[in-house]
């Protein structure tokens, strides 16, 4: 297997390298080093946005989700990314229109200028701070816990984690998010792949998809219904799961700034449909490899399940063709991930601009650096960890509508409204506070009443705005 991991990882190192020189330029504007230029095509698009939505969460944790969960995990994700796709339809022409005739710097900057209230930026960026530094954590945790089943005793655990945020640190600074963007290209087709070739191949462990449903059910009959083995996929669970993915293009930067950097608003329009269907290719073959989990390691450990299913269990050049995917899926949601906060923040600054771009930078290593501490200390259940963040950036939807969907100025109520939410949800994460009220999930209650709040903030201005005397020019 050592021979074809040097093999795929040299052609993918080959192509990680033209793609930042391709992207590197001679005294780029910071316009072009962190936007791309703006001009993002069809294919690009859809392949960037896929990367950094599906990665080591995907990759690993969803068929891990299906072994210990059952098949309703599809409805946690297949079914809440379909809907995902209307609410990208919808948000992203609503943003678009937004920033169209200005500089975007992110969601920080646009929302502060909404409210005319630096607070709702500093918000939105803790509330990011907060979530997706442990989320590019365990994609990274999740890398170095595969290379440590691929390569046993060869690095410790840190030492893999190291090495990958080093290589993000040193591409994203040649390359800017252009080159980010090559690279998610690369890694979608790569993903779509190595899944699809590692899921046939499970699912021809069955004899055809009646025979593995009747195979499962044999083994334990509540995989193949919710809420599952576990008691984890109940309706509350997953339309708490719903809102906090519907809201992954509004409260995520790394997929806001896409949906800007698209060439033009039809282009948009087209990538969001395609990555619909790109969505349910992906996770599809996620279902064959979990089942074939629950089938033949149903009561292993995590590590032992991806050493086996991916790894033992497969061709040698299979097995190290899974093992660079998932490097490059890690990789490229990890870039994507920490360059957005680097955006976030570069939204906050003021100053000259070259003072900007180097705390820019600074910060970028200062994140990176974070997830990397959060890489080797977080263990195991990629999917839940993933769904926390999900969950805790989702709390800051409400207020991003109201500043973007509202044409005047805006009451900061909303933005105390949701920093009390995020305090709420933060100590109900460290045991503080319980996480039922009224037997109602607490992440769906902060959704439910932060909706309505905002809801409500938006038609009283509209009620102002139409009882306002009019002004004759």
């Amino acid at each position: 297997m050592i021979f074809w991991v040097w093999v795929f990882g040299l052609i993918y190192a080959g192509l990680l390298v033209f793609a930042s020189l391709k992207s590197y330029k001679k005294g780029r504007s910071s316009e072009e080093f962190m936007m791309a230029g703006g001009n993002i095509g069809l294919s690009l698009g859809v392949l960037t946005f896929a990367a950094a939505l599906f990665s080591t969460f995907t990759f690993l944790g969803m068929p891990d989700f299906f072994r210990i969960n059952g098949i309703g995990a599809w409805i946690f994700l297949a079914v809440s990314d379909g809907a995902m796709v209307f609410v990208l339809l919808w948000f992203g022409y609503e943003i678009r229109k937004k920033v169209r005739g200005m500089e975007f710097r992110g969601v920080s900057g646009l929302i502060s200028r909404c409210y005319e209230n630096k607070l709702a930026g500093y918000t939105f960026f803790l509330s990011a701070f907060l979530f997706l530094i442990p989320y590019v954590g365990i994609q990274i945790q999740g890398i170095a816990i595969f290379l440590d089943a691929a390569f046993p005793q060869s690095l410790p655990a840190w030492g893999w984690s190291l090495g990958i945020v080093l290589i993000m640190l040193t591409y994203s600074e040649i390359g800017g998010l252009k080159a980010i963007i090559f690279s998610d290209a690369i890694q979608g087709v790569l993903l779509l792949a190595v899944i699809w070739i590692i899921g046939w191949a499970c699912l021809d462990h069955f004899g055809g998809i009646g025979p593995m449903f009747e195979k499962v059910g044999s083994v334990k009959e509540e995989l193949l219904s919710t809420p599952g083995p576990k008691g984890l996929l109940t309706p509350q669970f997953l339309l708490a799961s719903l809102i906090a993915i519907l809201m992954i293009p509004v409260t995520q930067p790394q997929f806001t700034t896409r949906i800007v950097v698209m060439k033009s608003m039809n282009t948009m329009k087209l990538m969001a449909v395609s990555l619909g269907a790109f969505a349910i290719l992906v996770i599809l073959p996620t279902v064959f490899i979990g089942l074939y989990g629950a089938d033949l390691y149903g009561e292993y450990s995590s590590e032992e399940f991806f050493a086996n299913a991916f790894l033992k269990d497969q061709h040698e050049a299979v097995a190290a063709l899974a093992i660079i995917g998932l490097i490059a899926a890690g990789l490229s949601t990890t870039n994507a991930m920490i360059f957005a906060m680097g955006s976030e923040l570069r939204g906050l600054l003021t100053g000259a601009e070259n003072v900007i771009m180097k705390r820019t930078k600074i910060g970028i290593f200062i994140f990176s650096t974070i997830a990397f501490i959060f890489s080797i200390i977080v263990f195991d259940q990629l999917v839940l960890l993933a769904r926390v963040s999900f969950a805790g950036t989702g709390i800051m939807g409400p207020m991003i509508l109201l500043g973007i969907l509202s044409d005047r100025k805006i009451s900061p109520v909303m933005i105390y409204l949701s920093l009390g939410g995020l305090a709420i949800f933060l100590m109900s994460l460290g045991g503080i506070i319980p996480n039922m009220y009224f037997g109602i999930r607490l992440d769906l209650l902060l959704f439910i009443v932060l909706g309505i709040s905002a809801v409500g903030s938006y038609l009283s201005s509209e009620k102002r705005m139409a009882t306002e005397p009019k002004v004759n020019e």
